[in-house]
């Protein structure tokens, strides 16, 4: 019996570990591997007295937050498209209880965030190699030749992989900081400058300033690090990317003359595809103030615009900006809902994070907190690439932490 216990164990593990490389593969191997996840568990554990999950209020919560996209899908204008993402998102709940499960019962994730550091270096490796050579290891071009899409093949989504872990893996990385070498310290050093500027050659402006940004909230927050080594690696990100901009005139005009004349000259701000995508997404809004279009129905409602010649809309998947995601396709009731719940679940922990001074979830606070920063464009928040991203750091954000995690007592009690 401990055997095959044991054989469950490193199925977990291995399914766990290759989590990076299947969002490098593709959509359709990451949904795969999620699935994978969350049915084992069913499999293997449901068995389990989970109803003591009916009083945690994180649990509430994301049952509510299921429930009003269930909801969403009949107010749609297009049910079947938005019942496909909606009533899918449950898996997203029980890989939320899973990590939370394997987290505290029989390991850490120590084995599994060395894989990932590995896999992440890999991808850092590649974006060098691709921005050098104009392809990456394997080949892959880039359509435009000044963005990076290292192991995406067609997409320049990688900085938003990146992202996605740099996070984890340096809350990971900075854990007994203070008892490290200094050879291990500049090595993290020299780890964080290297993620930077992977970020500003790939040309993903965005990606770059929420990386930025969530580098700060982290050091911020991070006390195993004194005002010195904080001062002085916040100065020397700042002198990186001066020097990024100076020598390179691609980058100069991505960060500097492009951005500024979209930002400052009216014309070209009108004329910017983000800011068209944006009023684009507030029109839908208008349209359907209370409610939305429905999740995943914006471009149901847009592709209209081909025939109405509506020329305030702006065809495409999504309005590239969180805020104006949620308010075309939830509407303002659904908009609140879904902030509410977000940043209740989000924010509630910070007290335990701030006094516990675990690295990891605070890196995943920052991770989450960059989401949702006004103005900037990212993807869409539902859609698979970037949900995998957010509620994996979410589901660490509490997993990670002994006080935090949803079986915290249900194992001190079977103890």
């Amino acid at each position: 019996m401990n055997l095959f216990n044991k054989s469950i164990d490193n199925y977990f593990i291995f399914l766990f570990s290759i989590i990076p490389i299947t969002i490098l593969i593709g959509p359709a191997i990451s949904l795969i591997n999620i699935l994978a996840i969350v049915v084992s568990f069913i499999i293997f554990y449901l068995r389990r007295n989970l109803s003591f999950l009916l009083k945690k209020k994180v649990f509430l919560f994301l049952c509510f937050l299921y429930v009003y996209l269930i909801l969403n899908s009949f107010l749609s204008i297009d049910f079947e498209i938005s019942m496909n993402r909606n009533f899918g998102f449950i898996r997203y709940i029980i890989l939320f209880i899973t990590i939370n499960f394997f987290c505290l019962k029989f390991y850490n994730f120590k084995k599994i965030l060395k894989f990932w550091t590995i896999i992440f270096s890999l991808v850092l490796f590649d974006v060098i190699f691709e921005l050098y050579n104009g392809h990456n290891i394997l080949g892959y071009v880039s359509e435009n030749k000044k963005r990076v899409v290292s192991f995406f093949k067609d997409e320049a989504v990688v900085g938003a992989f990146l992202n996605g872990f740099i996070f984890i893996i340096l809350g990971f990385l900075f854990t007994d900081f203070e008892k490290k070498k200094f050879l291990y310290k500049t090595l993290i050093f020299l780890f964080i400058l290297i993620s930077l500027i992977c970020l500003i050659y790939s040309g993903e402006r965005s990606n770059t300033i929420k990386l930025i940004i969530g580098l700060s909230i982290f050091f911020y927050f991070n006390n195993k690090i004194n005002l010195k080594y904080k001062i002085v690696l916040t100065v020397t990100l700042l002198f990186l990317f001066l020097i990024s901009i100076m020598n390179s005139p691609y980058v100069k005009h991505r960060y500097v003359n492009d951005l500024v004349e979209k930002i400052i000259d009216k014309k070209s701000r009108q004329n910017y595809i983000y800011f068209k995508l944006y009023n684009s997404g507030f029109e839908v809004f208008k349209n359907y103030p209370f409610f939305g279009v429905g999740n995943k129905n914006y471009i149901v409602d847009t592709f209209k615009s081909l025939h109405d010649k509506n020329d305030e809309y702006i065809c495409n998947t999504h309005p590239h900006q969180i805020y104006f995601e949620f308010l075309s396709e939830h509407g303002i009731f659904g908009s609140l809902v879904l902030l509410i719940i977000l940043f209740y679940l989000i924010f509630r922990n910070i007290k335990i994070m701030l006094i516990k001074n675990n690295l990891i979830q605070i890196g995943c606070f920052s991770y989450l907190i960059i989401n949702f920063i006004p103005v900037l464009p990212g993807g869409s928040f539902f859609a698979d690439f970037n949900a995998n991203f957010f509620w994996i750091n979410f589901s660490l954000f509490y997993a990670l932490n002994s006080d935090t995690n949803i079986f915290k007592q249900k194992i001190n009690n079977e103890s």
